[in-house]
């Protein structure tokens, strides 16, 4: 790995990390999607399956932009992240309380995330790349409403059942 000498050289960094974060949450969604009971969550996670994919591409978008390549690191708390979401489906556990469990590993994933683009985001604003800055705060109000829809499914519905 270079050496980080400049804020510059961190955006870098942290956009290589993020592109990888969404690489893998691009094949992990699906499974999520298949392992899910309730049928307003399935929907989410293919719907966030789709949004991630633009998210993908928008990471592209700005690595373009400021000319670096989003590289091949590997986002080692992302697959960790989904190594969660993986235990989650194969605990021995009623659909409800999976579900349950999928939202926890679901909104951890989204906040990492919402972690991640917003420090990228003030990092490519300070650094005056204000058309990159105004893609990743993009992806960041997205990330945010995934959470928040996330959260509404699990008090709404998806907790109380997995009370019972």
């Amino acid at each position: 790995m270079a050496k980080l000498k400049s804020l510059d050289d961190l955006l870098e960094h942290q956009l290589k990390d993020l592109y990888s974060a969404e690489k893998q949450l691009i094949d992990a969604l699906p499974k999520m999607a298949r392992n899910t009971e309730d049928a307003k969550l399935k929907k989410a996670f293919e719907n966030h399956l789709e949004e991630t994919k633009e998210h993908k591409a928008r990471l592209e978008k700005v690595c373009e932009i400021l000319g670096i390549s989003p590289g091949r690191m590997k986002c080692k708390a992302m697959e960790g992240l989904i190594e969660e979401g993986q235990e989650a489906i194969d605990e021995k556990a009623t659909p409800e309380v999976r579900d349950a469990n999928l939202i926890a590993s679901a909104q951890r994933i989204e906040h990492y995330e919402i972690a991640g683009y917003g420090t990228a985001a003030h990092f490519a604003e300070r650094l005056g790349h204000k058309e990159a800055a105004e893609i990743l705060g993009q992806t960041l109000s997205e990330e945010k409403k995934t959470d928040t829809l996330l959260n509404k499914l699990a008090k709404n519905s998806i907790n109380e059942k997995a009370e019972k």
